[in-house]
């Protein structure tokens, strides 16, 4: 009896798990917009559920996005506002490591893990959306072979990009620790004139939600399979060093920062 009351339990808690790991389509509610990401649970279980992880605790609610790059990407998941009507930002706090898989193409309008140069499984809680497709075979330092590819674990979905894309054209300190931070009504006049940066002037991501944890939500998408990823490992195992820690150090994470008002907008805490 206590045999069949354990595998009872033990079915519920896989059944659990189960439907846990079916939360595919989340909804992104920032102050330019909301959007939505269709998660790859299927096929980058772990991704998805390190993703997960750091949605359902709160600790991407008012997060903002620190980098944004015309014609590549725009970077999330690193920091957060304070809470204080000031430019202060607070560093979300990082879980364990994820293994990496890249099975998808960094096509325009995915969402992959960002990490640190070189180490290809150093993915925590930081990630980006590409604008465009960056999986260029003729290029070295492209996502989908760089590092041993970044993993893609999500796809935004309907007219979401509508939203993304201006976040890359928005004004940038060009100095200091975050040079890609985009601010949201704010120019380069302003930083000339010591304007206070607020968290009215950030891309906030305020808060996401699942929305959809049907498991086959993602059957009708239009994927693409990275078919490069293992060409970064083989080169850099045959000379003996990484040929993955250059120009992409950006994804590194950064220590804490904190805005400051006129041409020194960032600095090291």
């Amino acid at each position: 009896m206590t045999s069949l009351v354990q595998q009872s339990l033990l079915g519920l808690s896989l059944l659990a798990a189960s439907q846990a790991a079916h939360a595919t389509i989340v909804l992104v509610e920032t102050n330019m917009g909301n959007f939505e990401i269709n998660l790859l649970d299927q096929s980058t279980p772990a991704t998805v559920q390190n993703f997960l992880s750091y949605v359902k605790d709160g600790s991407y609610d008012n997060s903002v996005i620190h980098r944004a790059e015309k014609g590549f990407m725009v970077q999330g998941g690193g920091y957060k506002t304070s809470g204080n009507n000031d430019a202060s930002l607070l560093t979300v706090t990082a879980k364990a490591t994820v293994k990496n898989e890249p099975k998808w193409s960094n096509v325009r309008g995915t969402i992959a893990m960002a990490k640190q140069g070189g180490l290809p499984d150093s993915a925590t809680s930081q990630w980006f959306i590409n604008l465009v497709d960056n999986n260029d075979p003729s290029n070295k330092l492209n996502l989908d072979r760089q590092n041993s590819g970044f993993t893609v674990f999500g796809i935004v979905t309907g007219s979401g990009m509508s939203i993304i894309d201006p976040i890359a054209s928005l004004y940038q300190p060009g100095t200091g620790a975050l040079p890609k931070f985009p601010l949201r009504n704010y120019s380069a006049a302003d930083a000339a004139a010591n304007v206070p940066i607020t968290p009215a002037n950030m891309v906030v991501i305020e808060k996401i939600t699942v929305i959809n944890d049907a498991p086959d939500t993602a059957a009708s998408l239009n994927l693409k399979a990275n078919t490069q990823y293992h060409l970064d490992a083989e080169e850099s195992g045959s000379s003996g060093s990484s040929g993955s820690s250059g120009s992409l150090s950006w994804l590194w994470l950064i220590s804490g920062v904190a805005l400051l008002a006129g041409r020194r907008l960032f600095q090291r805490r």
